[in-house]
Parts: structure tokens; sequence; C-alpha cells
């Protein structure tokens, strides 16, 4: 006979020959074990030294409040360095200078706060081991009443609420340390006339007679260069002329264009977008309209444009229309024409805004 080590009572092994004569036991019956190991509790308690003496306690307190101080400093000085150490183009000097104040600054915030915050914990807080025993989804009166006695005797173990100095100081680090980062976010939006992202997506480089060329060369490109099948990533050809400190980047976002060959049959023209292509050759916007990601995956065989990023599909044949995808519009097409010596040109602008469908339309 086995004794069950929880109740005391003895349960039989399983015997094959009780078939046919009451209860029948299956084959692997379990038996409990008289020898389980015993529940070893706690260890003692060993008490800290600022549990023992009051000044070192008092020490540690200091300790904890001065690293939150530091935190707070720490995120107010990357603020400053922020504006005192601007980066100015063609100076990467100062893109080195301003990384390297700011991080500092970030780094005294998050370290200072970090180690307080364990250091508080290790040397001030209750120490004491407890057991949560497991409970249903929603407790009874009882255990919801005792969860409300238990944030008090957290607090009071703490000394959240009695220790002021550690309490605000920890706030005041809490409070500063995302500041950094809204001020440089913040640096990031475009200013003065042109901060309206509606302006600034409303025109682009091209203009009627600008010649499309090879991205990134700026090579002119001819009509009888491009081929059926065939796509080439274009820009304005002047923009291959423009410096990085005078916009380059800022303007190829917006004004990069693909350009593809069909087979004339095979596209799909309104009546008033119908001299917007040439002999089967069409360009259109590269800028997805869903958030602006570059759409630059074209399928040959099925004439479909696909945006890498959220999986937006275009159909090249029937004016980039949507067709699977979170994009909210087509992409805007480039009318273009061919100039007297064979080059493919630009008829206008952009008749609508390029990029992301979000930003308010006028």
């Amino acid at each position: 006979m086995a004794q069950d080590g929880n109740s005391g009572t003895d349960l039989a092994a399983a015997d094959s020959s009780n078939h046919g004569h009451g209860t029948e036991h299956a084959v692997g019956t379990a038996v409990v074990a008289t020898d389980a190991v015993p529940n070893p509790g706690f260890p003692p308690h060993r008490p800290r030294v600022t549990d023992l003496d009051p000044k070192k306690e008092k020490r540690a307190e200091r300790t904890v409040y001065t690293l939150f101080y530091l935190s707070a400093a720490g995120s107010i000085w990357a603020i400053a360095a922020y504006m005192m150490f601007p980066i100015e183009p063609e100076n990467l000097a100062s893109v080195r200078t301003n990384n390297l104040f700011i991080g500092l600054g970030l780094a005294l915030a998050l370290l200072a706060l970090g180690i307080g915050a364990v250091h508080w914990g290790k040397a001030l807080m209750h120490d004491r081991e407890g057991i949560d025993m497991r409970h249903p989804t929603r407790g009874s009166v009882e255990t919801r009443e005792r969860a409300v006695e238990i944030f008090a005797e957290a607090n009071e173990e703490s000394g959240f609420g009695r220790r002021s100095l550690i309490r605000n100081s920890l706030i005041g680090a809490l409070i500063a340390f995302p500041l950094p980062a809204v001020v440089l976010f913040r640096g990031l939006a475009p200013e003065g006339e042109d901060a309206n992202p509606v302006n600034l997506l409303q025109n682009t480089m091209w203009k009627k007679g600008d010649r499309l060329a090879r991205d990134p060369s700026g090579v002119p490109i001819k009509a009888s260069d491009v081929t059926i099948g065939s796509v080439f990533h274009v820009i304005p050809e002047e923009l291959a002329n423009l410096g990085h400190s005078d916009g380059y980047l800022e303007e190829k976002a917006k004004a990069i264009v693909l350009l593809m060959r069909l087979n004339p049959e095979e596209l799909v023209e309104d009546e008033d977008k119908k001299d917007w292509s040439y002999d089967g050759i069409v360009a259109y916007s590269k800028v997805c309209t869903h958030v602006g990601c570059p759409v630059a995956l074209y399928e040959q065989q099925t004439h479909h444009l696909l945006c890498p990023c959220h999986q937006s599909q275009f159909d090249v044949t029937n004016h980039c229309a949507v067709i699977f995808g979170p994009a909210a519009r087509p992409l805007p097409q480039l009318p273009i024409a061919v100039d007297d010596e064979g080059y493919l040109v630009a008829q206008s602008d952009f008749l609508e805004p390029v990029g992301p469908s979000f930003w308010e339309r006028h």
C-alpha cells in the first residue's frame, strides 16, 4: 500500500487481477510516492546594512534621489545640446559634435534613471520573500479587498509615499526624459511657409519640355531606347546638376518616375489622357500613394507595379489603378511627349499631388 503525502490516505496500486471484480484500474495508474521532496521553505532572512544602520539607509536614499536628479539634468542637457550644437550643411564635424553631446545627455538620463531605480529596490524597498497563490481571473470580494491592501502595503514597504525626495525626483526624471525626443523629432518637421505637406507635394521639378533622364546619371532617354517590357528609373535632366545642399534629395523624392513601354493595344486610356503616353510608353510617379514608399517592382507579364512596403499593387495598363493593398488612389501619371531630337520630354508637371493620400487635398 502507498500513502498520499498530502491527505495521509492509503492508495492501492493497479492490479490486473481485479478485472471483472468491480473497479478496473487502467494500465499505468499513478501511485503517489511516500518519499516526495519536502517543501524547503524560505531561507533565513539576511538583513541588509541599510536595515541595520539608519545612517546608511539615509545615505542610500540620498544616492537614489541624486541619481534621479542627474537623470533629469541629462535630459535637459540633451535639449540644450541640440540647440547649442546645430548641424550645419556640408559640415560633417557639426554632425559628429551634435550627435556626441546629445548622446551623452541621453545616456546620462537613461543610465542614472536605471541605476537609481535598481539601487532603490535593492537598498531601500522591502526585501522579504512572499508567495502569490494562483486564483481565478476575477477574484472574490475578499481577494479584491486584499489586493487593495497589498497596494497599500507596497506603498508602505517601498517608501514611495513616505520618501518624498525620492518620489518627487523620480517623477521629475520621468517627465524630463521624453522631452529630448519631442525636441529632436520636432526638428525633423519642415518649417516656414512650406511646412504644409500639401504645399510641399503639390509641385515637383517637372515642367514642360524637361527631358526624362536616367537615375542617377542624368543621361537623357530617347523613345527608341525604351523597348517593350523595359523599365527605367527616371528623374528630370536638371535634377542631376542639383547639389545636395540645394535640396537634391528632397526634389528627387517628389520627382522620381518609373518609365515603361507596353504594347499600345494593351493600354486602356481615358479619352482625356490618350495624349499623355507615346507609342505605348507611359510614365508614373514612383512614390506610393499609401505612405510614400518607392514603387519599384514591375511584373512584365501582368504589367503590375508592386510596392514592397505594404503590398499595394497597381495596374499599369489602366492608369495605375489600385488592384490590391491599402493604397487609396492610382499613381499620378506624368504626361510625356517626344521632342524634335527623339528625346522623351514632360508635357507638364504632375496634374495632382504625388505621395501619400492621407494629406489634406485641395
